[in-house]
């Protein structure tokens, strides 16, 4: 017998104001049934977030609900008052958002947060209250809830923050949860922790659960049913076996394809070393006190040892935290090694004053996590990419730095008239494009790329992937690739340095690495990356 749908979405279209014709959204329905995962998938722009914002009536000024409806428990949210949206939202149907942090407000503890939604919804005196959100946090296995619960979102791992978005969420027991994204940008042990988390509350708590997500791993081991979407519209949808057996839509087809090949491994043959980090050290001073006397040390970095050689990629990989970002900015000289050394080209780098590293950063260059928080939003293209080329004294003229940026932006795929353009006018992948023609514009020897493909869907991080491997291939290149996707490595890498608290726990050839861990923190990570089969 089929159960009866919770919430129903039948027709809905969605398009910008004054300007009817130009659909977001085109006649997209679906149904969520108690206790169910309903996977919604596809590339960035594809609709998925406009489609959860459309249901809880939360679209932008510049967006509009154009036809259709949204049925829960038989009742269309599109006619209901305002007043009674807002019994509804949090209460009966709520939202995780994409990007905990900001979605926490940075100045309340998150006690304070989770409580606005059960003061509003519920008539909890303060004290059942306190009680009630100490048993959430355990129940999304927050460590020390009674001591946490008056804790700030900065005083969280990334992980923990999403596990009291969750708390928010399920505070006052709703029938429907919207998860946009929930697990983007997490280590894979973290995503694992969350996703399990998600299952096991859908499953007691009879909760439908729409999933909104990239990751056709994360759709595999935790949907129910699929849902694709492409260009505004649903293309196909399908139970998750039915889906990954015999996907019946080309796009469709073509999104399993761009998962990363996990069988097939890059050679590894030995190099020449470019660079050399030796018993690396970073250890961050706690202070306490109104004087700010050091009471402890933070060992960000405790003792890490790895070459690089030339043209050769090497994987550094491991949970948040674990120190890879902080190995590679002491690696760049933005942090100040407590001890060891770093020897580039005969240059030790961490003795060289700033005028004497000058010269130096020309030959070691960095494409960041989050490439439009990188770029200035009020420069052009060809200014961002000419940028280094001038601090670094290139010696070109004007005319000879915009040739070189024509040249780079073909280089990385895209066209030539896109240097007068801005920022935000780009999509995400184009974004981490420019930021990597950014770094090949002073002609370096050595990249840190640092997660540079963790916010990216499945279709873009693979070009982009691909792209990084030409590059090396036409260039001779060298990347310390930062990632904690484990999926994405044997196709990159030629080695791999794994990483935890701040040491190196095993380092070899990937192939290696990666069918034979020695070491049990390897073996974990490689349990938590989710499988297709």
């Amino acid at each position: 017998m089929t159960q009866a749908s919770v919430l129903s979405v039948r027709n809905l279209s969605v398009g910008l104001k004054n300007r009817s014709q130009d659909a977001v959204l085109k006649n997209i329905s679906f149904d969520l049934t108690p206790g169910e995962i309903y996977a919604l998938v596809g590339e960035s722009g594809s609709g998925k977030s406009v489609t959860s914002l459309a249901m809880m009536r939360l679209l932008p000024d510049a967006l509009t609900v154009t036809e259709g409806e949204v049925l829960f428990e038989g009742q269309d949210l599109f006619s209901a008052t305002e007043q009674q949206m807002t019994a509804v939202r949090g209460h009966r149907i709520a939202m995780i958002f994409q990007d905990a942090l900001t979605s926490l407000n940075p100045v309340k503890k998150i006690g304070t947060q989770i409580e606005e939604a059960l003061k509003l919804h519920t008539t909890l005196d303060s004290k059942a209250r306190r009680k009630h959100i100490i048993g959430l946090l355990q129940e999304v296995g927050l460590p020390e809830p009674e001591r946490r619960i008056d804790w700030y979102p900065h005083q969280l791992s990334g992980g923990q923050q999403q596990r009291v978005m969750i708390a928010i969420a399920l505070a006052c027991e709703p029938d429907v949860l919207i998860a946009d994204e929930p697990t983007t940008a997490l280590d894979v042990t973290i995503q694992k922790q969350v996703l399990d988390l998600i299952h096991s509350l859908s499953r007691s708590r009879q909760l439908a659960v729409l999933l909104i997500t990239h990751d056709m791993g994360v759709v595999r081991e935790t949907a129910h049913r699929v849902g694709v979407m492409y260009q505004g519209e649903i293309i196909e949808e399908e139970s998750c076996d039915r889906f990954f057996h015999n996907p019946q839509k080309d796009y469709s087809r073509r999104l399993i394809a761009s998962l990363p090949d996990q069988r097939h491994f890059r050679d590894s043959t030995p190099v020449d070393a470019l660079l050399s980090v030796q018993n690396l050290k970073v250890h961050f001073p706690q202070r306490q006190g109104a004087l700010q006397r050091i009471h402890n040390w933070t060992k960000a970095v405790d003792g890490v040892s790895l070459t690089l050689g030339h043209g050769e990629t090497l994987a550094l990989v491991g949970e948040s935290g674990c120190g890879k970002t902080t190995t590679g900015r002491a690696i760049l000289n933005l942090d100040q090694p407590t001890s060891g050394h770093i020897t580039f080209e005969g240059h030790t780098l961490n003795t060289l004053s700033r005028s004497a590293m000058h010269p130096l950063r020309r030959k070691i260059q960095v494409i960041f996590q989050d490439p439009y928080s990188s770029m200035n939003p009020r420069m052009t293209v060809l200014r961002i990419i000419e940028e280094g080329m001038i601090s670094l004294k290139l010696g070109l003229t004007p005319n000879q730095r915009e040739e070189r940026v024509i040249e780079l932006l073909q280089k990385v795929q895209l066209e030539p008239e896109h240097r007068h353009r801005y920022p935000h006018e780009f999509s995400g992948g184009q974004r981490q494009r420019i930021a990597i023609a950014r770094a090949l514009a002073v002609n370096p020897q050595l990249i840190i790329c640092d997660e540079p493909t963790s916010a990216l869907d499945v279709s873009t991080r693979a070009e982009v992937l691909k792209l990084l491997q030409q590059l090396q291939q036409e260039l001779g290149v060298s990347y310390l690739f930062i990632t904690h996707d484990l999926s994405i490595i044997p196709q990159l890498a030629h080695r791999v340095a794994v990483m935890k608290e701040g040491k190196i726990v095993e380092l070899g050839v990937t192939k290696a690495v990666l069918t034979q861990p020695q070491h049990s923190y390897t073996q974990e990570l490689l349990r938590a990356v989710p499988q297709l089969e």
